[in-house]
């Protein structure tokens, strides 16, 4: 069996009064990819967002590689380093070209030797069909190349588990499907572990192993892939995949 490479107990957020996650289980072994699923609103981003520190969990715990998380900023930054994200907005340092982009976490954070660093990062680049573009600036470059950069940022510092907060979501339609391939492949050829949370249901539906499907902060089914999208097992779920088809 695969090591479990992050376990979640019990957690709960709160924002003031009002609690937006509550008691949320599960965890995730090496090589799975889980889709995070459900109507906006229903807490996924949050969730997601807590598993690496951007926003601090009012009770509970995580657990990566075994060890509890120790939810100080010191610690968060460690941990960050093997726990990458990539979010909608692609968060690029406007001033900084696309290979200074890159390598700003080995360098600073990892402090690996540079000309190590650079050629890991053009070959990541190359990967991606994007290695003409190691000197060009993000306002250089369009929705998809923007977010494929921010992809290849991550993969940089050699994370564990990779973390994406509707990366297609702010991209044109045409755009999108580069994107979604290069996860697949990630997940595919990479073996590569993965939390998803995504509004593209057949994206979902092929890459995914296991679906967590919240609403209103509640978990209310973990269900395989493939069995969510034949035979979710609340009416729900089942609703919201309805809703999707339109």
């Amino acid at each position: 069996m695969t090591k479990e490479i992050l376990r979640v107990e019990k957690l709960n957020k709160f924002y003031g009064k009002r609690q937006i996650l509550f008691d949320v289980n599960f965890s995730i072994r090496q090589g799975e990819v889980l889709a995070l699923l459900g109507p906006s609103g229903s807490g996924k981003s949050t969730l997601i967002r807590c598993l690496n520190g951007l926003e601090q969990f009012s009770g509970g715990s995580l657990f990566f590689a075994g060890q509890k998380v120790v939810t100080n900023e010191k610690s968060w930054q460690q941990l960050r380093q093997k726990i990458g994200m990539v979010f909608q907005s692609y968060d690029l340092f406007p001033n900084l070209t696309v290979l200074d982009n890159i390598l700003l976490g080995p360098l600073k954070v990892q402090k690996k030797d540079r000309k190590q660093a650079e050629q890991e990062a053009i070959a990541l680049l190359d990967r991606v069909g994007l290695a003409e573009y190691t000197k060009a600036y993000p306002r250089q470059l369009s929705g998809g190349q923007k977010q494929r950069i921010a992809i290849i940022r991550a993969l940089a510092l050699h994370p564990e588990l990779m973390l994406f907060d509707e990366v297609t979501a702010s991209l044109d339609p045409e755009m999108v499907r580069g994107v979604l391939e290069i996860i697949k492949e990630l997940s595919e050829k990479d073996n590569m572990t993965m939390i998803i949370v995504t509004h593209e249901m057949n994206f979902a539906e092929q890459i995914a192993d296991r679906v967590l499907f919240l609403d209103q902060g509640h978990v209310l089914e973990e269900t395989a892939g493939k069995q969510f999208f034949a035979s979710a097992q609340t009416e729900r779920a089942r609703d919201f995949l309805e809703s999707m088809k339109f």
